[in-house]
């Protein structure tokens, strides 16, 4: 990385920091934000396969259901992450769960497909950068010798989100009806109202010392860090050499600095992986309802048994948790790229209910592991001026994927199958390994400045 212009003393201090209440209380409030940017994006699936009998929607609509959402996160990852650098992490965090929530509950009345489609498009736009701005704002706060457990924490939180989704989908789906509403709508209605609840929540974070440092606002910085230090108990900031980092350009960060020679070849890296791994990550916890419909389930049961399935969830997330700060960052994506690849081609070729759902669950638990790991690392790669936009706009590549893979995937799934389908995200996930073994830095213990 090259060295700027800025003298930064706030990261040297954040990073030597003890962990205290302050960063646990930070760490579940930014977790439970993340909760409903996965909640929104398991429950495409779910919805698909809802509304599929309610509508009579055919192929076009069921990819439309899940697509709808995925193309305004596209959206909403490549222009709210670059908010995120002009305008701060904070502001942005708040903005995007105050749109998100409106829409949803919008959504929730929607009259028919159309309605319903632009509405889940929006509030994608809302929801798109949720997960971009978790990993930047958690990165520039916790120190390096435990940022990716207490990042892993922070999804153990969120991932709670999928299993609920589809076992609260399974119980409001089967009583048809609540208090008037459709069972499905309440979906929506949860989605929105819990939102707001965070977004209350979310007024007590501070702004990121590390972008205010870079944007020429010393004082506040300063303001912030000594705020931070107190909660530790720390009355003399310890004596360390600061930082060297670079200062924000003004405007908007132009896309052609990430081609910059030092950081061409993660730029490479990270777009290339977001693009394969929409495959087999988001491929599976999309179309596991659809899937398990395929092989003659109904609705209800597969709702259940895919809520069996992503149970594995949350538990990935926790594994995570003591193994993500012990094996080198990049080596673990690649391990568990590789066991989500083997458990997702069992669960595609099976055909006996007990083995169906244990592949499920092993694979949720693998991909999860591999998720923890990658958010992690594609938050550590880059410099402070340019962090959320660079995430943000090679993760938008992956809800991109997601948007045009359900008219791919559900055709292919009625064409070649569930063990056609998965066999050909093995190959993907194959790539994905090269991909990263090859080209990924090193990052794990070390500060965000040395990576």
């Amino acid at each position: 990385m090259s060295q700027a212009t800025v003298q930064a003393g706030s990261a040297a201090r954040l990073d030597s920091l003890p962990i205290s209440g302050w960063h646990r209380r930070m760490t579940a409030i930014v977790g439970i934000g993340s909760f409903f940017d996965l909640y929104e994006v398991f429950l495409g699936g779910v919805l698909a396969a809802v509304l599929a009998e309610q509508w009579g929607l055919g192929t076009t609509g069921k990819s439309m259901v899940i697509a709808s959402a995925f193309a305004g996160m596209f959206v909403g990852a490549n222009v709210m992450s670059a908010l995120a650098d002009r305008w701060g992490r904070r502001r942005v965090f708040i903005l995007n769960l105050a749109s998100y929530s409106l829409l949803s509950i919008i959504a929730a009345f929607s009259p028919d497909l159309a309605f319903f489609v632009v509405v889940r498009f929006l509030c994608g736009v809302g929801i798109g950068s949720e997960l971009v701005l978790v990993d930047t704002y958690l990165a520039e706060f916790l120190p390096g010798r435990v940022r990716g457990r207490y990042v892993s924490w922070a999804y153990v939180v969120g991932f709670l989100g999928v299993p609920l989704a589809a076992l609260f989908g399974a119980r409001v789906v089967a009583g048809h009806q609540i208090l008037g509403l459709d069972g499905w709508r309440w979906l929506l209605i949860a989605g929105g109202l819990g939102a707001l609840f965070v977004l209350a929540a979310r007024t007590w974070l501070p702004e990121s010392p590390r972008w205010l440092e870079t944007h020429g606002r010393a004082a506040e910085s300063e303001e912030v860090v000594a705020r931070i230090e107190a909660a530790a108990g720390v009355t003399t900031p310890p004596r360390v050499d600061a930082a060297v980092i670079e200062a924000a350009p003004e405007g908007r960060v132009p896309l052609r600095r990430l081609l910059d020679p030092e950081y061409r070849r993660r730029t490479v890296m990270l777009a290339v992986f977001n693009v394969l791994q929409t495959v087999g990550y988001y491929g599976f916890g999309t179309l596991a309802p659809l899937v398990l419909v395929s092989k003659g389930y109904d609705v209800t049961d597969s709702l259940g048994y895919a809520a069996l399935a992503f149970a594995g969830y949350p538990l990935g997330a926790l594994v995570a948790v003591p193994i993500v700060e012990r094996l080198e960052r990049k080596h673990l994506i690649v391990v568990s790229a590789l066991l989500l690849a083997a458990f997702g081609l069992v669960f595609g070729l099976s055909t006996d209910t007990a083995v169906i759902v244990t592949a499920g669950f092993l694979l949720t638990v693998s991909s999860n592991v591999f998720s923890n790991a990658f958010h992690v690392y594609q938050a550590e790669i880059f410099p402070t001026t340019i962090r959320a936009t660079a995430v943000g706009t090679c993760y938008s590549l992956s809800r991109l994927i997601s948007a045009v893979l359900p008219f791919i995937a559900v055709s292919a799934l009625e064409t070649f199958h569930a063990g056609g389908v998965f066999a050909g995200a093995a190959v993907i996930m194959g790539l994905l390994c090269l991909d990263v073994g090859l080209l990924g830095p090193r990052s794990t213990g070390r500060a965000l400045e040395e990576v």
